[in-house]
């Protein structure tokens, strides 16, 4: 079949839900994905054709976008930060405005040549620490998820990409339960990205998020949303060096709330930050 009226057939049935540019950026992802091609084979060879079968298998594709399923799971991996990154229905999706962490977190230490020890808090893909550990060479990194399923996941990644991370199962809401000698350890920096979204603001959200990316990482109750925050900086004040750094990606309605926590925590050089949004969505903290 000629691989240019596929594209059109996703052209006709998906731009009224995504919009053509969109649609036309999941393309250039199947093509390299399933063919190993770029969208300017398509021009180059307008009359392109693929098996029988591959035709099955776009088709496929073609109704699970319908059905707005997240391209990402669909295939199965995705880039964060110029690495790639398997994904799966056990982990959220890699968001940009994390990337915009990350950089921050490197930007902040990229000239400190001693010894840092880093753990990430929640790691779902570990695209945080991944990218962390990856471009941070004097960086030992730790993780801590409660998801069997996203840690094999995570490790994976960590194989992809050639870091060595030091993976820990456990639910940080009971960090008091863990491991001794993971309590025993202190960092200089803690990062997180924690489930932050408010039950109400469910009304917010697209479908291809509700009904595709796991609850567990995504959703906290309306009368304690900052619930993680509130125990990850607890533990924060407790096993980070002093003056060692506590990060956070945070909902962005909430970075008052967010500073006042770390204020009465007694950290200092308390840092909010918007992402490319315009939206308050990270902030950091220094520990007395």
């Amino acid at each position: 079949m000629i691989l240019k009226d596929i594209r059109t057939r996703f052209h006709q049935s998906l731009d009224p839900i995504y919009g053509a540019e969109e649609v036309d950026s999941f393309f250039g992802l199947l093509l390299d994905h399933y063919f190993k091609i770029k969208p300017i084979t398509l021009v180059l060879e307008p009359q392109y054709e693929i098996a029988s079968e591959d035709a099955l298998k776009l088709n496929e594709v073609l109704r699970r976008l319908k059905d707005q399923e997240p391209i990402q799971y669909i295939l199965g991996e995705t880039e964060f930060f110029g690495l790639p990154f398997k994904v799966s229905p056990a982990t959220l999706i890699p968001r940009p405005e994390t990337e915009e962490l990350v950089d921050w977190i490197i930007a902040t230490n990229k000239d400190n040549a001693d010894p840092l020890r880093v753990l990430d808090i929640g790691t779902g893909t570990g695209c945080i620490p991944i990218s962390l550990g990856y471009h941070l060479s004097n960086a030992e990194i730790y993780t801590l998820d409660v998801s069997d399923q996203a840690i094999e996941v995570a490790k994976e990644n960590a194989e992809i990409n050639g870091v060595e991370v030091n993976f820990m199962h456990g639910d940080i809401l009971k960090f008091e339960n863990l491991a001794p000698e993971f309590l025993q350890l202190k960092f200089d920096i803690v990062v997180s990205n924690p489930p932050y979204v408010r039950e109400l603001e469910k009304n917010e959200m697209k479908t291809n998020v509700l009904d595709y990316e796991p609850d567990l990482a995504l959703f906290v109750p309306d009368d304690d949303p900052l619930r993680f925050y509130k125990v990850i900086t607890k533990f924060a004040s407790k096993n980070l060096k002093n003056n060692g750094m506590l990060f956070f990606e945070i909902n962005q309605y909430l970075g008052e709330e967010m500073q006042q926590l770390l204020i009465d925590n007694n950290f200092k050089d308390i840092e909010l930050r918007q992402d490319i949004f315009g939206n308050n969505r990270m902030l950091k903290g220094i520990k007395l």
